[in-house]
C-alpha cells in the first residue's frame, strides 16, 4: 500500500513543483520586462516623454511563461518510468538522422552548387548577393573558429582581433604601399597566424573559464589599441579609399589606362561584374577553409585536436604535445580569420575599430556553438538563422535582439550539442556494422 501511495503521490508533487517553478518564472520575467519592454522613453521636441506598452509586455511574459511550462512537463515526462515496452520500428526522425548522416557529402555539394549558381538565379538581385556574400563571411569565421573551439575544445572570446589585423594589414599595405589584393591576401593571413601564436603563447596553461577571459581581454586589447593608435590605424576615423581587388590584374571600371574586364571578355559594361566577382572570391575561400579543414582532420593534427578536447591528461600520456596542438589550432584558425578580414577590408573600401567589436566574437562563436561544435555544416545552419533570418524579419527590429536570445536557449534546451553537433571520431579502426560485429562474435570464432 506504501508504493502505491508513493506512485500517485509523486505526479501531484511534481505538478506542483512545475505550477512553483512557472510562478517564480512569471515574477522574473515580468520584474525584467517592465524596464525593457513595458516603459519606452521617446523624445517630444527638446524633451522625453516615457511612453507604455503593456500590452506587449504582458504577451512577451506570458509566452515566457507557457515556454516555461511546455519545457518543464516534457522534462517531467521524461522523468517518469515507463513500462518496457517491445523494440519499435525506427521512426521518421531517426530515418531523417541516419539519411543525412549518410549523405551529408552529397548535401553539402547540392549547397555548394546551389551557393555557386544564386548569381544567375532569376529571383537574383545585388541586394541578394550582398545578403549572400556576408553569409558567407560569416561561414568562413565560423569554421576558422570551428578549428580553435569545435575541434581543439579551446574556448576564444577574441576571435575577432585575429579579423581585424587580417583587415587592417591589407589596408595599411594597399594604400601605403599599394600592393593589391592578390599579394596581401596570404600576408594577411600570416600575420593573423602570427597573432595567434603570440596569444598561444601565454594560455598554455589555461583552460575553461580562464582561457575565454585572457582571449576575451586580448581582443579588447587589439580594438583599444586601433582605437588609440592614431599615427598608425587613423585611429576612430578608419581608413578609406581601400583599392578593390581586380581580376588578376583587369580592372572592373568603365574605362582604365589598362585592358578592363568587360574588355577582356568583349561584354558590355556592369557595375554588377564585381560585386558578382567579389561574391565568387569569398564562396572559393570558404570552400578552401571548408577542404583544409576537413583533411586536417585525418591527418595526425587533427586527430591530436579531438584528443586534446577530449582529455588533455590523456594526450600527455599517449605523448602528444599540448604547447604544439593548441598553438598549430591558434595559429590556423587565426589563418583563415586574416583571409576573411583582408576580404573585408577590400569588399567594404573603409575598415575602423568599430566593425571589430565584441559583438562579432559573440556572433562568430554563437554559430558555432549553436551549429554544434565540430560539425562543418552544423556552422552553415547557425549562419544561416543568425544572418540570413534576421535580414528577412526587419519588420521586428526592435525585438530583434529578444528574438535571438530565445533562439539560443531553445536550442540548447533542446539539442545542448547544437543544431548538428557529434562527438564522434573522424577516423575509426572498424566502420560501425563491423566493429559491433565482431564484438557480438563468440570469442571461440575469432
Amino acid at each position: 500500500m506504501s508504493e502505491i501511495r508513493i506512485k500517485t503521490d509523486a505526479p501531484e508533487a511534481s505538478f506542483r513543483d512545475v505550477a512553483k517553478d512557472a510562478l517564480l518564472t512569471a515574477v522574473v520575467a515580468l520584474v525584467l520586462a517592465v524596464p525593457f519592454i513595458g516603459l519606452k522613453s521617446d523624445s517630444v521636441g527638446i524633451a522625453l516623454a516615457l511612453q507604455t506598452r503593456w500590452a506587449e509586455m504582458f504577451a512577451i511574459v506570458g509566452a515566457v511563461v507557457a515556454g516555461r511550462v511546455l519545457i518543464s512537463l516534457f522534462r517531467l515526462r521524461r522523468v517518469q518510468p515507463r513500462t518496457p515496452q517491445p523494440q519499435k520500428r525506427a521512426g521518421a526522425k531517426e530515418l531523417a538522422a541516419a539519411w543525412g548522416g549518410k549523405h551529408i557529402v552529397l548535401i553539402g555539394v547540392a549547397g555548394f552548387a546551389f551557393a555557386a549558381a544564386l548569381p544567375f538565379m532569376p529571383f537574383s538581385s545585388r541586394y541578394t548577393i550582398d545578403i549572400g556574400t556576408t553569409f558567407l563571411i560569416y561561414v568562413m569565421l565560423g569554421w576558422g573558429l570551428n578549428i580553435v573551439v569545435g575541434l581543439a575544445g579551446l574556448l576564444d572570446l577574441g576571435y575577432v582581433a585575429f579579423y581585424a589585423v587580417g583587415a587592417y594589414s591589407y589596408a595599411l599595405l594597399s594604400t601605403e604601399l599599394g600592393w593589391s589584393f592578390w599579394v596581401c591576401l596570404p600576408l594577411a593571413g600570416l600575420f593573423a597566424a602570427m597573432f595567434g601564436v603570440i596569444l598561444g603563447f601565454p594560455v598554455l596553461r589555461l583552460r575553461g573559464d580562464y582561457l575565454a577571459i585572457v582571449t576575451l581581454g586580448f581582443g579588447e586589447i587589439i580594438r583599444v589599441v586601433l582605437t588609440n593608435w592614431v599615427e598608425f590605424s587613423k585611429g576612430p576615423n578608419g581608413i578609406s579609399g581601400i583599392p578593390r581587388p581586380s581580376f588578376f590584374g583587369f580592372s572592373f571600371a568603365r574605362e582604365a589606362e589598362s585592358t578592363t574586364f568587360h574588355e577582356l571578355f568583349g561584354i558590355a559594361y556592369s557595375s554588377q561584374h564585381r560585386i558578382v566577382f567579389l561574391y565568387f572570391l569569398i564562396l572559393a575561400l570558404a570552400g578552401l577553409t571548408n577542404w583544409f579543414t576537413l583533411r586536417m582532420r585525418k591527418l595526425p593534427t587533427g586527430r591530436a585536436w579531438e584528443a586534446l578536447r577530449e582529455d588533455e591528461i590523456a594526450c600527455r600520456s599517449l605523448g602528444i604535445n599540448p604547447t604544439n596542438v593548441k598553438l598549430s589550432a591558434f595559429a590556423l584558425g587565426a589563418m583563415f580569420a586574416g583571409f576573411a578580414g583582408s576580404f573585408f577590408s577590400t569588399r567594404q573600401g573603409f575598415v575602423s575599430p568599430e566593425s571589430f567589436t565584441f559583438m562579432e566574437s559573440a556572433i562568430i562563436l554563437a554559430i558555432v556553438v549553436l551549429g554544434g561544435m565540430g560539425s562543418q555544416m552544423g556552422v552553415v545552419l547557425a549562419a544561416f538563422a543568425l544572418v540570413i533570418l534576421p535580414e528577412w524579419f526587419r519588420d521586428f527590429q526592435q525585438y530583434r535582439m529578444l528574438l535571438f536570445g530565445v533562439a539560443m536557449v531553445l536550442i540548447m534546451v533542446l539539442k545542448p550539442t547544437g543544431v548538428m553537433g557529434s562527438r564522434e571520431p573522424t577516423i575509426r579502426l572498424h566502420k560501425k556494422d563491423q566493429g559491433s560485429a565482431a564484438e557480438a562474435q563468440p570469442e571461440t570464432a575469432r
